[in-house]
């Protein structure tokens, strides 16, 4: 079980390994069907990338001290993120620009804010870990990865850790897991659609508990993510635990997840238990929707716990 420091709450440590890409995202009145063309809106071009989006969320709106292992290449694409995590505050010395094209996802949002994204890697396929990487590793409380990048550097990534950190993956986009990778994670952050994957055993009509019971058997915490319903916390040898999302009116969901998971991550590296982790985490991701983009749409600290502790009204 992810327990509570000793001390209490802190400012913590987090290191992100993961991606990093310039969004092209078009408004659409509906997600066009196999061989047909739709009219968009205007193109919009903004910071995004999992790995990245989750950086910004743990030191803008987590307000933990992190820093980002990533690969840029040596384009605007790349000034452009590289203005964005420095804007944040995440630290960006272990970013390395390589030669190859920043990372890029094309993205469509209909009008009930739900996007459909496709993803060129580019320079994501030349993340590594290096010594100065492995170092900062090494220090982290929390390492947090996703899978826009190639596996083995998530691999290395949790070679390097020290004992006693915990190693989160977001398990997104979807994919098969091999078991070396299953042996040293302490937290799995899944969408439904993501757990039912990884469950195998599960059926479409499995309810998410059973999923995440599934999913026990092979890490030992998880959470489903679940969208406007919120999200289910589940750990081994607890009851799980379903965690509300507060009511918003969405208009684009690009970022919310990796709000989510950067806070998450923010607050287990600060302290707090996985399941009061979680309730942060789900105010900072219900603020993100409200507003258009990923890491331009990730709240700050203060806007987190304003909505989550509003003052009450005289």
């Amino acid at each position: 079980m992810i327990a509570r420091h000793a001390s209490g709450p802190r400012r913590g440590n987090v290191v992100v390994v993961g991606s990093a890409n310039v969004d092209l995202v078009v408004d659409v009145p509906r997600h066009p069907g196999g061989g047909e063309t739709i009219l968009g809106g205007d193109l919009r071009r903004s910071p995004g990338g999992k790995g990245a989006n989750q950086a910004v969320a743990a030191a803008r709106a987590g307000g933990a001290d992190t820093s980002f292992v990533g690969a840029l290449g040596h384009d605007e694409s790349g000034e452009l993120l590289l203005a964005s995590l420095d804007g944040a505050g995440v630290r960006t010395d272990l970013v390395e620009r390589v030669e190859a094209p920043t990372g890029t996802a094309l993205i469509t949002v209909s009008p009930d804010g739900e996007n459909a994204i496709v993803v060129a890697p580019g320079a994501n396929s030349h993340v590594r870990i290096g010594a100065a990487q492995a170092e900062r590793l090494g220090a982290a409380d929390v390492v947090l990865a996703q899978l826009e990048i190639p596996l083995d550097v998530v691999l290395a990534a949790a070679a390097v850790r020290r004992p006693g950190a915990v190693l989160a993956l977001n398990a997104a986009p979807s994919r098969d897991l091999p078991d070396e990778m299953w042996a040293v994670l302490d937290l799995l952050v899944v969408n439904e659609h993501e757990a039912l994957d990884l469950a195998g055993a599960g059926g479409p009509d499995d309810t998410v508990e059973r999923l995440a019971a599934i999913l026990l058997e092979r890490v030992p915490a998880v959470v489903v993510t679940l969208g406007g319903a919120g999200c289910l916390v589940a750990q081994r040898g607890a009851d799980p635990v379903r965690v509300a999302a507060p009511r918003v009116d969405a208009v684009d969901t690009t970022g919310a997840g990796d709000t989510f998971c950067g806070v998450l991550a923010a607050a287990l590296a600060g302290g707090s238990t996985l399941v009061d982790a979680a309730r942060t985490a789900s105010f900072a991701g219900a603020l993100a929707v409200t507003r258009p983009g990923a890491q331009d749409a990730v709240p700050t600290a203060d806007e987190v716990t304003t909505f989550a502790h509003p003052e009450p009204q005289p």
